[in-house]
């Protein structure tokens, strides 16, 4: 079975994807899954750092408005296709599957009438490249309901780690491992693997103001991003977590933008959140986190509302509250999809297997 996955750019579209091949390894070690990707992407460090095998293929963004891009766009887009259906051809690809982004596109018109196809789509309103090869596509996943049109309820696929966690059971490793007693309240505190310098802002005029008072904050603030506050028996800051899971099981809430892995983690793990969505693109983080806040599983905020005073006033409340919390955690899980990456892989297989009978 040769299976092709187009999902570069950024880290929302990579990580689905190779937790995908995670699982359908597990399930045959002579599956052989090759990434698709360009050379301006994430995807040049992350795909071989897990042990895939990347293949480039030429960038074609979508120009947003009228330039000389947009007129050279057939020739760019003709040119890409071409090449990415020549390398399909050469992979023998029995099946190609697009999680979005500027990859995507080539992959899914080089695939269409060739290769069968399967879409994936992680928010809540999706962008242009699934919505193309949606309409063409042998199968649709999604993460939020009606996102798509013939879309299965799937949600993200997730690390291992992250579906199989125990938060309860985890706890006490977990706050010895970032240095939390374990009767203290935790809030975790994060924006990425970049960080959010508004994130990192209102944090550092908490802490001045001691709103936290007794609460401690683990707070990754970012690769290059600099300290609020010197580190202390209150304050856990890092530039990164590479043990999110671990930080999950130490947290009691969590304050965070609302990116669909974002999302779609801290449902599966049960913790309540204050989502914090970024204010760019087509509004999807705010879409993302909309059922989560209705189901009561989370509070969300405008980044330009967000401020010490809105902590100090909504935050702490929750926070001071274990009943609020637990109801909260109850609500946030009952949205979780823990078994996303098995689905998605069940499918992917169903989609080929039709194909090569």
């Amino acid at each position: 079975m040769n299976i092709v996955l187009a999902g570069g750019g950024t880290a929302g579209h990579i990580e689905p994807a190779l937790n995908l091949a995670d699982q359908l390894t597990a399930i045959d070690p002579d599956i052989n899954i090759t990434v698709l990707g360009t050379s301006r992407g994430l995807e040049v460090d992350l795909v071989p750092a897990r042990g895939y095998k990347l293949e480039l293929i030429p960038a074609v963004p979508l120009p947003r408005k009228f330039s000389g891009d947009l007129v050279t766009l057939p020739t760019r887009l003709r040119s890409a296709i071409k090449q990415t259906r020549d390398l399909l051809h050469k992979l023998e690809a029995d099946v190609v599957v697009g999680f979005g982004g500027y990859v995507s596109i080539p992959a899914y018109l080089a695939a269409r009438g060739e290769v069968p196809i399967v879409v994936h789509e992680a928010n809540a309103r999706a962008g242009l490249a699934n919505r193309v090869g949606a309409r063409f596509a042998d199968a649709v996943a999604e993460t939020v309901p009606d996102s798509l049109p013939r879309a299965q309820l799937i949600g993200i696929p997730l690390r291992k780690a992250i579906e199989q966690l125990d938060r309860n059971e985890t706890r006490k490793q977990a706050r010895e491992h970032f240095g939390i007693s374990n009767d203290a309240t935790c809030v975790l505190v994060f924006g990425g693997s970049q960080g959010s310098v508004k994130l990192n802002s209102v944090i550092s005029d908490c802490l001045a103001e001691n709103t936290f008072g007794d609460i401690v904050i683990l707070h990754s603030v970012g690769l290059k991003n600099e300290f609020p506050q010197p580190e202390s028996e209150k304050y856990r800051p890092l530039n990164y977590i590479d043990r999110m899971d671990l930080a999950y099981a130490a947290a009691d809430f969590v304050i965070g933008r609302a990116g669909a892995m974002t999302v779609a983690e801290l449902t599966a793990v049960g913790l309540p959140a204050c989502f914090v969505p970024l204010p760019i693109g087509n509004g999807e983080q705010s879409l993302n986190a909309a059922p989560v806040v209705q189901a009561g599983g989370a509070i969300m905020i405008s980044d330009l509302e967000f401020n010490a005073e809105y902590v100090r006033d909504h935050i702490l409340p929750i926070v001071s509250d274990l009943s609020r919390l637990l109801e909260m955690s109850k609500a946030s899980a009952s949205l979780g999809h823990k078994d996303s990456a098995a689905d998605l892989a069940k499918l992917v297989m169903s989609v080929a297997g039709k194909a090569k009978s």
